[in-house]
């Protein structure tokens, strides 16, 4: 995992302790001594992630925590207070500010590296979606951008995994007014139960006597309907590695025992606050862009989405020294088939391989319809060694399985011809990255079609 942190501190040797752990987990770090050049560097910068100290003279953390998040600009880079305060007061403060998360002076290791890495798990996906907003500027957009979502003022909705009467009485209590909260003794039907009701969070307890907590945290990673359900793991000291584990898995928080009434509400209104942001970000993009940039035929989107999107993706790889692959796919002999089965039996043929090639890339991956019969895929953050391995998966795929036409359950062979491109080190462009791939395709078409081939330069 790779991010750009900003530190924040007016100490030179606070800001250097922070710095060396942060490279030595491969983090980008930038540095800032004061609020204003902390501000500048967010609004001129491609900053995952601030770490932002209290006690700053001139102008304060809570203050500068409070202008990043009035600015819609700033407003979605999530902000971690370093404080040597540790009175609830400080902490609820912060909370009025906009921080998404605090630690407490002298910092300990794994809570700060757990924290960032959660922290920057979600503004990637934070950022995928306003990127794909900012992609469709020219049909409107741009008020969704600049619109800074508050939460609603509801009570969340939240599930609590827990098999001890005593800890589930105690997290009542202490949630009482301030979420609806249900309850599942057992983890198998805690699942379901998520799966079936909209939880804005789910907890779940590490103390099960005969299961293992992080299947269930796996279970309800794999599933598209929790896919982005916010999970917080209610922890036992001594359950660092399980920790370390789960954050690996997709968790987004963790609490250790015994759990601080403050503390708990404060990380659920953080991750409450999160979710709601991107539902909304998500539900507006969605129903703003879907007529303009998907392909009617197959929900994909289309070339016009492409050709502006492509280049934004290009651009953010290289200014931050990330791979990123794109392949062109091609059915093989599709004039035959809509000769052979008219054009109906062709659009069923482009709908079922549409679907067959969204089921095999990732979620980050931007899958498009090309144009007639050529789709495109773009891989961030994919060496092109692992683009090729996907792209041969979706050509057995394809070949593997035949395709339905028609009412009859008649059903045919098809093949699909695929080429790989990556961008170079040193000078690329969009226009010789994708070439590289269509010479690629052609040579696949060429040398006797159902093949992948990929051009390294």
């Amino acid at each position: 995992m790779t991010a750009r942190i900003l530190v924040v501190d007016d100490i030179p040797a606070n800001v250097r302790l922070l710095e060396v752990r942060l490279l030595a987990e491969y983090f980008e770090v930038l540095t800032a001594t004061n609020g204003p050049d902390a501000i500048e560097t967010c609004e001129n910068g491609k900053v995952d992630v601030v770490l932002l100290d209290v006690m700053m003279p001139d102008m304060d953390g809570f203050e500068v925590c409070r202008r990043l998040k009035s600015d819609p600009a700033t407003s979605h880079i999530p902000v971690v207070m370093i404080t040597a305060l540790d009175q609830v007061s400080d902490r609820v403060r912060g909370l009025e500010a906009g921080a998404d998360d605090f630690l407490t002076k002298p910092v300990n290791d794994l809570q700060l590296m757990t924290r960032v890495k959660s922290l920057v798990r979600l503004k990637s996906l934070t950022d995928e979606l306003r990127l794909r907003a900012s992609t469709t500027r020219n049909i409107g957009i741009e008020e969704l951008l600049s619109r800074n979502f508050a939460s609603e003022d509801t009570t969340p909705k939240v599930l609590l995994i827990d098999e001890r009467k005593s800890s589930v009485e105690r997290i009542q209590k202490m949630l009482r007014d301030r979420a609806d909260l249900d309850v599942s003794s057992d983890p198998h039907a805690g699942f379901f139960q998520a799966a079936e009701t909209s939880y804005e969070c789910v907890m779940i307890s590490t103390a099960f006597a005969d299961f293992d907590p992080l299947r269930l945290c796996s279970q309800l990673r794999s599933l598209d309907r929790t896919r982005f359900v916010p999970i917080i793991l209610l922890a036992e000291e001594g359950e660092e590695e399980r920790i370390i584990r789960g954050l690996e898995l997709g968790i987004n928080d963790y609490l250790m025992r015994p759990i601080d009434q403050q503390e708990l509400t404060a990380r659920l209104g953080t991750q409450v606050r999160r979710k709601r942001y991107n539902d909304q970000l998500r539900a507006s993009v969605t129903q703003t862009i879907e007529m303009a940039v998907t392909d009617g035929l197959t929900g994909l989107h289309n070339r016009r989405y492409l050709d502006s999107h492509l280049q934004t993706l290009f651009d953010r790889a290289v200014a931050r020294r990330r791979p990123l692959s794109v392949m062109i796919t091609d059915l093989d002999r599709f004039k035959a088939i809509n000769d052979a089965h008219g054009h109906d039996g062709g659009d069923e043929v482009l709908r079922e391989f549409a679907r067959r090639l969204r089921k095999n890339v990732r979620g980050i991956d931007l899958a498009c319809r090309f144009g007639g019969e050529e789709f495109v895929v773009v891989m961030p953050d994919t060496e092109g060694a692992v683009a090729e391995k996907v792209a041969e998966r979706i050509r057995a795929e394809i070949a593997q399985a035949p395709f339905a036409i028609g009412q009859d359950g008649k059903t045919i062979e098809v093949t699909v011809s695929v080429g790989v491109s990556s961008v170079l080190k040193g000078v690329d462009t969009v226009a010789a990255l994708m070439k590289r791939a269509d010479l690629a395709l052609y040579e696949a078409k060429s040398g006797g079609r159902n093949r992948v081939v990929a051009k390294a330069a």
